[in-house]
């Protein structure tokens, strides 16, 4: 049986590896996550800067002819102070899916789909 000493030399050296264990394997996450990135971004399609600003303007479009207006696309909470005074407590768009869709209809309007590869294509 090992005496008491070397039971706390033993915890207190196993601590330290974990803790280095620890410290490696962060970074190695940290190194995973940056090749990932660098992976995906280097499949990214290239655009040049005419196009891209074509992508902007068809975004704002698409929430320009949006209605921001039409109190229907609201829920709203109002509240009452003490002195009387009505005021509104939250407001939330209801139908931001509507607005999605229009920015989404103007930028397929830039694009072609292209046809996706099969498996025997590959």
């Amino acid at each position: 049986m090992k005496t008491k000493e070397e039971l706390e030399k033993a915890v207190l050296m196993l601590e330290q590896q974990v803790a280095t264990n620890k410290t490696m394997s962060e970074t190695y996450q940290q190194e995973l996550d940056y090749a990932k990135q660098q992976l995906e971004d280097i499949n990214k399609p290239e655009l040049t800067p005419a196009y891209l600003d074509k992508i902007q303007e068809a975004i704002e479009e698409g929430v320009g002819n949006f209605s921001f207006d039409e109190q229907d696309n609201y829920d709203k909470e109002f509240g009452m102070e003490y002195d009387g005074k009505v005021y509104l407590e939250s407001i939330d768009l209801t139908c931001s899916h509507e607005l999605v869709e229009k920015i989404v209809e103007k930028v397929y309007k830039l694009f072609t789909e292209a046809e996706c590869p099969t498996e025997e294509q590959e």
